[in-house]
């Protein structure tokens, strides 16, 4: 699932200018023509440099389809990104400087990353769960993005420079997703996996949005929940859990929202618009009176959640072992979904929410990871600024 010509060099003068309540500023860059240099051996000096997402230009015009022909943003050759090598725990992950900016295809654009995500998939993929279905190594990880437009393809109509832009940047989570993720200054998406960033929102809260909303909502789908259903969230303060009780609530009319959740995060189920919120610390939920039309798990206890679920009812199963009548299932990325949710966002009925040890910034992404990697975030980990 992991995704110059030789004699040109681009001088970045200034990247964007990126505080944590501000929108990015693009300054313009500089580009200088040099004669070609013979390159040092890759390994020699730790470049992250894989023959296969490499771009080698010639003198020959490239293909008309494959993207725009200008941009008014220059685009530098190389950039800043997380990358790994080998599969393995945070110690694999390295800063590199000197990445080659992904090829943009007909109907991507290419977007100057300003925020990303971190979600349980991107360190379940590092540690090598899904490999045989991954993209080569070696990996820049991030799924969810948040930044600024700057190249178009040509098959390209939604968009243009300039947008603002979020979006789950790999259509199917753990088949083949990309090699260039969002951790990283540009990653080149599909058009159809983005939408418009919410107006009410700044980049990082967006960037924490859309694997987990789109998880949330997909899942909702599947398991038939509609107006007047009760549901039980299992892990209500978690990034899809935070989500799953504020859509049930708020977009598909849910008559009551129960949600488990440690004793110190009893408050934040409630003010998401939990009904009933049980500190799973003290209290079994299995011992309710009552049942649940869906029980939506997230933390991986299907074996007691289908205890809980009404005959004719759903379990929805996002990780663990699966117990009838649960079923599993993994999200595909859709910016449709984005867009259809954006007036939700755009008004305030739901929220995004970024865990209050964030964000973290670009040179602190290992710290990120090993804080996710507790299962004790709030919402959703966010890196904030990328330079």
């Amino acid at each position: 699932m992991d995704s110059i010509l030789s004699s040109t060099t681009f001088q970045l003068r200034k990247s964007f200018l990126c505080c944590k309540h501000h929108l990015p500023q693009f300054s313009p860059f500089k580009i200088s023509i040099n004669a070609p240099k013979k390159s040092n051996n890759c390994a020699q000096k730790r470049q992250f440099c894989p023959p296969t997402i490499r771009i080698i230009a010639s003198s020959q015009a490239a293909a008309p389809s494959a993207e725009a022909a200008t941009s008014s943003y220059s685009i530098p050759s190389e950039m800043k990104a997380w990358t790994y090598s080998e599969y393995g725990g945070v110690e694999v992950l390295k800063l590199e400087s000197n990445v080659a900016v992904p090829p943009l295809q007909a109907d991507q654009v290419l977007i100057k990353v300003a925020a990303a995500a971190l979600n349980p998939v991107d360190f379940k993929r590092r540690f090598g769960k899904f490999k045989a279905t991954d993209s080569p190594l070696p990996t820049v990880p991030g799924y969810d993005v948040a930044g600024v437009v700057v190249k178009v393809g040509s098959e390209v109509k939604g968009f243009k420079e300039g947008d603002e832009v979020y979006g789950d940047i790999s259509e199917k989570a753990l088949d083949g997703p990309k090699q260039f993720g969002s951790l990283a200054e540009y990653t080149a998406v599909e058009e159809k996996l983005l939408a418009l960033k919410p107006s009410n929102l700044d980049f990082a809260q967006a960037a924490g949005l859309p694997l987990a909303i789109e998880t949330a909502y997909e899942g909702l789908e599947k398991s038939g929940f509609s107006e007047g259903k009760s549901i039980l969230v299992l892990g209500g303060a978690g990034g899809v859990g935070s989500l799953v009780i504020q859509l049930a609530k708020q977009v598909f009319g849910a008559s009551k929202v129960a949600a488990t959740s440690s004793t110190s995060k009893l408050e934040f189920l409630k003010s998401l618009g939990a009904d009933l919120a049980i500190d799973y610390t003290k209290d079994n939920f299995e011992d309710l009176p009552e049942k649940f039309d869906v029980v939506y798990d997230t933390v991986g206890q299907c074996d007691r959640a289908v205890k809980v679920v009404k005959e004719g009812g759903s379990v929805v199963v996002l990780t663990g072992a699966v117990t009838p009548p649960g079923f599993r299932f993994v999200v595909t990325s859709n910016g449709e979904t984005l867009k259809k949710l954006n007036p939700y966002l755009e008004s305030g009925k739901v929220k995004a929410v970024v865990d209050p040890k964030g964000p973290f910034g670009f040179d602190k992404v290992e710290e990120a990871f090993s804080y996710l990697e507790t299962n004790r975030a709030v919402g959703k980990v966010v890196v904030y600024p990328i330079p």
